[in-house]
């Protein structure tokens, strides 16, 4: 009896078990992976994610035995079954490992387990973080095929137009060989080329003409007026949109693109006919020229705001009355005068030539200020634009009309799958997880990391640190070593050259006027050097190295390898990370050291009362032994981050609005 009853126990309890539904962790493939079973999500971890890379290469030895007619035929059936949906964890192992091998083939390189490893992470949606030079160009082009075939069309997203087609054309091999296409988009393309790029399976580009393809194709299909109209529209033009729908989506330097770029609106204009506001915005500049900061107005450097005194309230009175009875009635409505002065006064203190602009013929072109590099199709909106044109005396553009307008986040968000590769990603999990549902998995190194940090220098004045700086280059070069030294902007790195030409020192710069030629000068220009051989010094904003190797000599890695130097902090940790990455990859030695000063920036505009603390008990010049240097920094940095979150929760509160109450928008 009482072993019928343990029995019954044992029976009833093995039933409620089996009734208890797991918990799903909140944020967790919400928008991806639609309908995969969880308990698949729950093993894609670290460990989950290594135990099938090791099995991966257990598969290597019978694959690489396949004369090229088995190999291909192989690849075929799995191809077969990706895309009648009936691939199962054995069958993507044995797909990964035919797409290693297929690399190993054509280009001669063969992924480590660490990048198998990475591979599956971006197969099964995450955003992996490798640091820079573990591979991620041949990671990505491993896993590629596996999601192209299982989501029919692959968007391959990254920062710029150059690497989008040398990535598209070096990986084309291996694509090929698995039975797909692949394009680039560029900006010179016509609707034409555009819509056979479109037409492959696996398509690379940036976020910028992917996102304004798609947006142009809402206008279009907007424009039809019934179901009958448009069908012939279409069979008159004789073509669909240009981005037949969105699938899936890999991202190449997924922190720049999610994260920094995330928010940042993407909008489809055209100008007006007529610039009739050309001279209103150069007179409300020569107006915001006549007031005085701190008595008329008060500058807020991190939200970039302008607000008028009493005083200056009164004198802009007074020169709008002027104005008004000259035979300019537009200055008689008030509100919309001091708006103009307003953005006219926020040109002129916060937006600087060659920090968030420069000047390329005769032009104000917007300068990323994550990325250093040019937006030459951009424009700041309400007015702030031609207000900077009217600062800088060049032509003033016509004000454009929104046709339609998108985050760059809404649109990643609108891919069923995403999944992403970035040497930086840790320092931003939350947001990633919270924003886009996408887990990050940290990807350990293929060999041991042996970079040196050296310790925080800090100095009172710019001037004491821009001279430590070239001395310690000078020091650097003596010793053998290739230096790359990071600046925030084109204007400093211009400025530390012009050090180092007056020291007798050679060297290279790098920064968004030198866009186009960023790989060549790193590297094989310079002074027929390269930016990793001894004993070349290359000076760059922090778009240098963004897919881009930096390769060592024998001479410059028996002198220690290459030492990068931060002229100061940035805004985010990550850059920090990502510029300091550049040394030290694949076990190779390398340093790095960053040098900054209480006129820096970042402490001006995050905690500037705490500067003004420390540099009081400070003696001297160099003030890296002052208690508390570390920590002011530290916070100041920690300030600008929040700031800049906080932006970003904001756009994302507006998105999700317009999703759920405008979801034709």
């Amino acid at each position: 009896m009482s072993q019928a009853l343990t029995r019954y126990h044992a029976l009833h309890e093995a039933v409620r078990s089996r009734r208890r539904r797991p918990e799903v962790p909140k944020g967790l493939d919400a928008l991806a992976n639609k309908g995969v079973v969880l308990a698949k999500n729950l093993r894609a971890r670290p460990s989950w994610l290594m135990a099938q890379a090791r099995l991966v290469d257990t598969l290597a030895p019978s694959i690489r035995a396949l004369p090229e007619a088995s190999l291909d035929e192989q690849i075929r059936e799995v191809r077969d079954r990706f895309v009648r949906g009936r691939e199962d964890d054995a069958l993507v192992r044995r797909a990964l490992a035919l797409t290693r091998e297929v690399a190993r083939r054509v280009t001669g390189e063969e992924p480590f387990l660490v990048q198998l490893m990475a591979a599956l992470g971006l197969y099964h949606g995450r955003i992996v973080e490798m640091l820079t030079g573990e591979g991620k160009t041949l990671t990505g082009s491993v896993a590629a095929p596996l999601i192209a075939w299982k989501h029919k069309h692959l968007h391959v997203l990254t920062v710029n137009d150059y690497l989008a087609k040398r990535d598209a054309e070096s990986r084309a091999p291996i694509y090929n060989r698995c039975l797909l296409q692949v394009g680039a988009i560029q900006q010179e393309m016509d609707s034409a080329a555009r819509f056979d790029v479109y037409a492959r399976q696996i398509v690379y580009g940036t976020p910028k003409q992917i996102t304004a393809d798609y947006l142009r194709d809402q206008i279009r299909m907007g424009q039809m007026v019934s179901a009958w109209a448009g069908r012939q529209q279409l069979t008159q033009t004789g073509s669909g949109p240009l981005v037949p729908g969105l699938q899936a989506c890999l991202v190449d330097e997924a922190d720049a693109v999610l994260i920094d770029e995330g928010v940042v609106p993407l909008i489809i204009a055209r100008s007006r006919q007529e610039d009739e506001m050309s001279e209103v915005y150069r007179t409300a500049a020569a107006l915001a020229n006549k007031l005085d900061e701190g008595p008329d107005f008060k500058i807020d450097h991190v939200k970039r705001r302008a607000d008028l005194k009493r005083r200056g309230e009164h004198r802009l009175e007074q020169m709008f009355d002027d104005l008004a009875a000259g035979g300019e009635p537009l200055w008689r409505a008030t509100r919309r005068a001091e708006e103009l002065v307003r953005q006219a006064l926020v040109a002129r203190c916060c937006y600087r030539h060659g920090q968030q602009y420069h000047i390329v013929d005769g032009r104000v072109v917007i300068v990323d200020e994550y990325t250093g590099r040019f937006l030459p199709d951009r424009s700041w909106e309400h007015g702030l634009h031609q207000a900077v044109e009217a600062k800088e005396s060049v032509t003033v553009t016509a004000d454009r009309e929104t046709l339609a307008r998108m985050s760059f986040q809404r649109f990643f968000r609108s891919y069923p799958f995403l999944c992403g590769m970035t040497g930086t990603a840790a320092d931003a999990t939350g947001e990633m997880e919270k924003v886009y549902s996408r887990p990050v998995v940290v990807i350990p190194t293929n060999r041991p990391l042996i970079r040196e940090q050296w310790p925080l220098r800090a100095f009172r004045t710019s001037e004491a640190k821009w001279n430590a700086i070239v001395d310690s280059i000078v020091e650097l070069q003596k010793a053998g070593r290739p230096v790359l030294v990071g600046t925030r902007s084109i204007a400093a790195s211009e400025f530390l050259a012009e050090k180092l030409s007056n020291r007798g020192l050679g060297h290279t710069v790098l920064n968004a006027l030198h866009d186009k030629e960023e790989a060549e000068l790193i590297l094989g220009a310079g002074h027929g050097r390269r930016a990793g051989q001894e004993p070349a010094i290359t000076v760059a904003t922090n778009m240098a190295g963004r897919g881009t190797d930096i390769l060592l000599d024998h001479a410059a890695r028996e002198a220690g390898g290459l030492h990068v130097i931060l002229t100061e902090m940035h805004g985010a940790k990550r850059v920090d990370r990502q510029f300091i990455g550049r040394a030290g990859r694949q076990g190779d030695p390398g340093s790095s050291q960053t040098f900054v000063s209480l006129e820096d920036e970042l402490v001006r505009q995050q905690a500037k009362g705490l500067a003004r603390a420390v540099g009081r008990i400070a003696k001297g010049e160099e003030i890296s032994e002052t208690p508390g240097v570390g920590r002011l920094f530290r916070l100041a940095q920690r300030r600008s981050e929040a700031h800049a979150r906080h932006g970003r929760e904001a756009v994302l509160r507006q998105d999700d609005w317009m999703e759920k109450y405008l979801p034709g928008s």
